[in-house]
C-alpha cells in the first residue's frame, strides 16, 4: 500500500515519460459478445442526449439510466475510501490520478483517510491488492479501476459482500458494484472524427487512416465506427496503417503516402498522441495541412491552434476519476445513485471550444477534459506552470 501523497511525483514521472501503447489500451473497457450495429446506434443516440445534472459540471451529470436506493450502505462519516488502481502507466491515467487526489482533498470534511494500491498493470497484483484492502478493515467503500474485466470479477464480487464497491473506466462482469462509472464509449469516439471528415472533406476525397494496434477493443471500436461513416460517405480510404502510437513511424508512414498518393484530404487517427506527428509530416513535405483528427491532449490542441488546420478532438474524459469518488461518498451517505451504470457525457472539442481548452502552461501530454481547472493545486498538480 502506498500513500496517495507520496506517490504523486512518481506517477507523474512515469506517465509523462512513457506513452506505452499496451498500457494506454489497458486503460479502457473491453466488450465481448456485443451487437456492434446496435451498440453504435445506442452510443450515437447517447451523444445527442441531454445530460441530467448541474450545468458546467459534467462529472456530476448523467445520461439516461435509473437511480438506486443506497440506504443500506448509509453510515456516519467521516469515511475512509480505498482505491485499487490498475496502473498509472500512461499520461491519461496520470491526469486522472491527480484529479482523483484533488477530489479527495475537496471532500476532506467527509474523507478522513484514503488508502491506495497500484497494481502496475498486473491482474494478480490487483486481485491481491483488493483482498488486502478489504481485509484491512479500514475501508468504508472500495473504488476499483480494473486492469482487465474478467480476471478481476471474482475479487470484486468478494469485496461486494463486505462493502459498497464503485468501478470506473473499465467495469467487471458483474452487477454487484453499486455503480459502474463510464463515459459513452469507443464507437462514439470514432464516429465523431469520421463525421467531421465526412462533413468537411471534398466529395470522394482521400483519407489516410492511422491505427495503433490490432485486436484491442479500445481501438477496434473506434475504427469500426469510423469505417461505417467512411463507407457511407463515398470518401476514399487510401491507406489503413498500424503505427503503434509511434511518432517517428507516423511521420514516415504519412510521408510515404504523400509520395504515393499526392494530395491527402484528411487523416483520421484512433489515438491522438500521433496527431502532431501527422502535422509535422505535412510540414516537412511542404504540403498544406489536411483535416487532422486528434484528442484532448495539449500537444494536439496547441498545434491545432498554432497551425490552423481543420480539426476536432473527441475525448475520453478524465473527469470520471472525480465521479468515482463522488459515487462512493453518495453510497456511504445513502443518497440515490445512478445504477447499474453512471454514464457521463463525452464531449468533443471543436474549433469553437478550442480556446476554452488549449493552454500552453500545461504539459504536452495533459488531457484537458479533466474537469480539474478549479481544483486544489491547479495547474501545478498536473505538471503545469502558474
Amino acid at each position: 500500500m502506498k500513500s496517495h501523497r507520496s506517490n504523486r511525483r512518481q506517477a507523474l514521472r512515469c506517465g509523462v515519460l512513457a506513452l506505452a501503447v499496451a498500457a494506454h489500451a489497458g486503460a479502457f473497457a473491453q466488450v465481448a459478445n456485443v451487437d456492434v450495429d446496435k451498440e453504435m446506434q445506442e452510443q450515437a443516440r447517447l451523444m445527442t442526449a441531454t445530460p441530467e445534472g448541474p450545468a458546467g459540471q459534467p462529472w456530476l451529470q448523467r445520461i439516461g439510466g435509473k437511480t438506486v436506493d443506497t440506504a443500506k450502505y448509509r453510515k456516519k462519516g467521516p469515511y475512509t475510501l480505498c482505491f485499487s488502481n490498475a496502473s498509472v502507466g500512461n499520461p491519461w491515467r496520470v491526469v486522472g490520478w491527480n484529479t482523483m487526489q484533488a477530489e479527495v482533498e475537496l471532500n476532506k470534511a467527509d474523507i478522513k483517510g484514503f488508502e491506495y494500491a497500484d497494481a502496475q498493470g498486473k491482474d494478480e497484483k490487483q486481485i491481491s491488492d483488493i483482498r488486502s484492502l478489504v481485509n484491512s478493515g479500514k475501508c468504508d467503500a472500495l473504488i476499483v479501476s480494473p486492469n482487465t474485466s474478467a480476471a478481476l470479477t471474482p475479487a470484486v464480487e468478494e469485496a461486494c459482500k463486505k462493502l459498497p464497491v464503485v468501478t470506473f473506466d473499465r467495469s467487471v462482469d458483474s452487477l454487484c458494484p453499486v455503480t459502474a462509472v463510464r463515459s459513452i464509449g469507443g464507437y462514439a469516439w470514432g464516429k465523431v472524427g469520421a463525421d467531421f471528415i465526412a462533413a468537411n472533406a471534398p466529395k470522394g476525397g482521400k483519407v489516410l487512416v492511422l491505427r495503433t494496434a490490432p485486436g484491442v477493443d479500445l481501438f477496434e471500436t473506434r475504427w469500426a465506427a469510423a469505417k461505417k461513416v467512411f463507407d457511407a460517405s463515398g470518401l476514399k480510404v487510401v491507406g489503413n496503417e498500424f503505427v503503434g502510437g509511434d511518432r517517428a513511424k507516423t511521420k514516415a508512414t504519412v510521408a510515404d503516402y504523400l509520395s504515393r498518393s499526392g494530395k491527402i484530404d484528411a487523416v483520421w487517427v484512433d489515438l491522438g498522441a500521433v496527431s502532431v506527428a501527422v502535422a509535422e509530416a505535412f510540414e516537412d513535405a511542404g504540403q498544406p495541412y489536411p483535416i487532422i483528427t486528434g484528442e484532448d491532449q495539449q500537444d494536439y490542441l496547441q498545434a491545432w491552434k498554432k497551425n490552423g488546420f481543420k480539426g476536432i478532438a473527441p475525448t475520453y474524459p478524465a473527469y470520471q476519476w472525480r465521479t468515482a469518488v463522488i459515487a462512493a461518498l453518495k453510497a456511504l451517505k445513502g443518497e440515490p445513485l445512478p445504477s447499474p451504470t453512471w454514464i457521463l457525457p463525452q464531449p468533443s472539442i471543436t474549433a469553437k471550444e478550442l480556446p476554452q481548452y488549449v493552454n500552453d502552461k500545461l504539459p504536452p501530454l495533459h488531457y484537458s477534459m479533466c474537469g480539474c481547472e478549479k481544483m486544489p493545486g491547479y495547474p501545478q498538480r498536473w505538471g503545469g506552470k502558474q
